[in-house]
């Protein structure tokens, strides 16, 4: 007779609003249903084209005069990349940088396998600490991000010395979304769990859902990537504790979304 899989490893009749951006959701939505879950897609960032493209690829075209790339996000990897290889590549005197695991694994696609990432911690304080991004006075430093993205990683590196030049080959857009199905389902009590990955992505999610869905949303547990992320769920009023994944990485989500399923006794 098989065995029944251990309780702690399911997620059965449990019901999670993923809000990765689309074409980024797919990997977190197969785990959660591989566990039994219910994944219910609802992207609150869309990526679009920077507003000024010919300025991203004027950068480009100066690679050689930086001693270091620094790529925010898989987005960030992603968007320049394409455009980088288009053009030559990265120069091979060219260090290249990222915050977590998710944007070293995009580069490493790109054939780009010595990468400057932390280990522990994956955030912009956690690189800013790598005896790497230490000495810095007087290089050129070019970071690659969204749109508007935070400034405490250049800010930091041009009190250390650097000269620090922004290359935004993206931008974050709020999706134009019928919320009917939503709200209907948050009505009837069919969302147990929310996931959000970014700040911007639970500022969003906070205004789509509007008046009536931020009633429930605030009461609803919620599983974050950051200690930033904590205070904005704090400041907009949430009733539960967010639970923070050890990482950003879908697996790490998954696991936050099991651990906080594991301490409920009924579902």
């Amino acid at each position: 007779m098989p065995e029944s899989p251990s309780p702690q490893r399911t997620l059965a009749g449990v019901r999670v609003l993923v809000t990765r951006p689309r074409d980024q959701a797919e990997n977190l939505v197969r785990l959660i249903e591989a566990r039994g879950g219910e994944a219910i897609r609802f992207p609150v960032i869309e990526i679009a084209e920077p507003q000024d493209t010919q300025a991203l690829l004027a950068v480009i075209d100066r690679l050689k005069d930086f001693a270091l790339a620094i790529f925010i996000s898989p987005n960030a990897v992603n968007r320049a990349m394409n455009l980088i290889l288009a053009r030559g590549g990265l120069p091979p005197a060219l260090r290249a940088a990222c915050v977590g695991r998710g944007s070293a694994r995009e580069l490493k696609h790109f054939g780009i396998e010595n990468v400057i990432v932390p280990q522990g911690r994956f955030d912009s304080e956690a690189l800013l600490e790598l005896p790497e991004l230490q000495a810095v006075s007087g290089k050129r430093i070019v970071i690659f991000r969204g749109d508007g993205g935070r400034e405490l990683l250049g800010d930091t590196l041009k009190a250390r010395g650097a000269e620090i030049e922004y290359a935004e080959c993206y931008r974050r857009v709020r999706p134009h979304t019928d919320m009917t199905p939503l709200l209907r389902r948050w009505a009837r009590g069919e969302i147990d769990i929310v996931s959000v990955t970014s700040v911007d992505g639970l500022h969003n999610l906070f205004d789509m859902v509007g008046k009536a869905g931020q009633h429930w949303l605030i009461r609803t547990p919620i599983i974050v990537v950051s200690e930033r992320m904590v205070e904005v769920c704090r400041e907009l009023g949430f009733k539960t504790e967010p639970r923070v994944a050890a990482t950003a990485s879908d697996e790490a989500i998954l696991e936050a979304i099991q651990a906080w399923r594991d301490g409920q006794n009924t579902l």
